[in-house]
């Protein structure tokens, strides 16, 4: 057997398959063939690999492991992004939730529950205006929740009813929505809250805004219909304020700064608001167009005109801002920014509050630059449409 050669066997592609899935197993016949695998497997003994059961563990381990990371680091993600929108859009938990029964019955606690200001006790004031505030879920307590210290009301006066109906046109009209239930009314119940009358306290001096209890809420009437018929409508359904001294007013030349401010604009008659030269706690909405004046010019030929709008008479200074400054989806250009500071100049100098209404609401960016833009110029106050982005904004 020494010399003996023997014959060379092919290794078949499909012999080699058969041989892996049959791992060590030989058959009992056939002693070449027993000889040949027996060789074959001393030389794959020399190597050194897992067991087979170690390496499926050991895989399975990975996969297990992958899996983990994976699922650990998502919940870490939605916990980070989470966080985020807490602080972004204020969503907390209420601290106050421990105090769920305080007030109630049977605490020891009851009349204790709430503060006489409680509603608006840490808003602090913004510049900004409720634009076409009856559309909102809460007409009023939406836009001072959010800080808004003006507000406005589209008022209706038809034939035959005395009652003036809100809304922005005849279609959303409804019975129960009406100029004293909006406004007035509530109005009335949020001073009366915030002027207690006890023996602690006995004044009406304080605002609705408890942080800032010196300032003025502006009320924007909108008159949709003629001017001359609404107009005493609008004055006898303010008495309940008027009645406790909680009106702005003019008299005697000077002007008296109280809670409520109210203003006329739309179809509001000027020559009434003026008629009654002594007294008169109705201000104009004054056409802010016509008061531009060059602001490279000296203050002192811009004094020389008598204007016919002014504080007494007056409030505030407004105007489109797309019919008289433009487009600006590219940025304000020279010419825009220039004819802004000539109707700044032209209303301050009147002592009036600048106003600008119809600015873009979208895109968000333009918005927010139009935004930032016009407070950095000198206007006093915005008209928005969105609240929780107006009172995220730094004033």
């Amino acid at each position: 057997m020494g010399n003996t050669t023997r014959p060379e066997k092919k290794l078949l592609f499909s012999s080699l398959w058969s041989r892996q899935r049959q791992h060590d197993y030989v058959p009992v016949d056939g002693a070449e063939e027993n000889e040949y695998a027996a060789a074959t497997r001393i030389e794959s003994d020399n190597v050194a690999r897992p067991a087979p059961k170690g390496r499926w563990c050991h895989g399975r381990l990975t996969s297990c492991s992958i899996w983990g990371l994976t699922v650990l680091a998502a919940i870490l993600l939605i916990n980070l992004l989470l966080s985020i929108a807490r602080s972004l859009w204020g969503i907390e938990d209420d601290p106050d939730k421990i105090f769920g029964n305080w007030g109630k019955p049977g605490t020891g606690t009851e009349g204790l529950a709430w503060y006489p200001t409680d509603f608006l006790r840490d808003v602090v004031p913004i510049r900004c205006h409720s634009h076409n505030d009856y559309w909102r879920k809460v007409p009023l307590f939406s836009a001072l929740h959010a800080g808004c210290i003006g507000v406005e009301a589209d008022v209706w006066l038809f034939d035959n009813d005395s009652e003036l109906y809100v809304g922005h046109d005849t279609a959303a009209l409804t019975p129960n929505r009406t100029f004293q239930s909006l406004y007035v009314n509530p109005l009335v119940d949020l001073l009366n809250r915030t002027n207690p009358q006890t023996e602690l306290y006995n004044d009406t001096r304080r605002g609705v805004f408890d942080y800032d209890p010196e300032q003025t809420v502006i009320l924007l009437v909108d008159f949709k219909t003629d001017g001359a018929k609404t107009w005493p409508h609008v004055v006898a359904q303010l008495e309940p304020l008027r009645s406790k001294g909680w009106l702005t007013y003019f008299q005697d030349g000077a002007i008296n700064q109280r809670q409520v401010t109210v203003v006329g604009t739309g179809n509001t008659p000027f020559d009434l608001v003026v008629e009654n030269s002594t007294y008169r706690d109705v201000f104009f909405d004054a056409p802010l167009a016509d008061m531009w004046e060059d602001p490279d010019a000296s203050d002192s030929v811009s004094a020389k005109e008598t204007p016919t709008y002014d504080a007494t008479n007056s409030f505030y200074a407004s105007t489109s801002f797309a019919e008289n400054v433009g487009h600006v989806y590219t940025g304000f250009s020279d010419d825009q920014i220039r004819k802004i500071r000539g109707h700044i100049k032209g209303a301050h100098r009147r002592g009036l509050k600048v106003r600008y209404w119809d600015t873009p609401s979208w895109p968000i960016g333009v918005r927010n630059s139009v935004w930032h833009t016009l407070m950095e110029e000198g206007v006093d106050i915005l008209n928005v449409d969105d609240l929780k982005s107006a009172s995220r904004r730094e004033w």
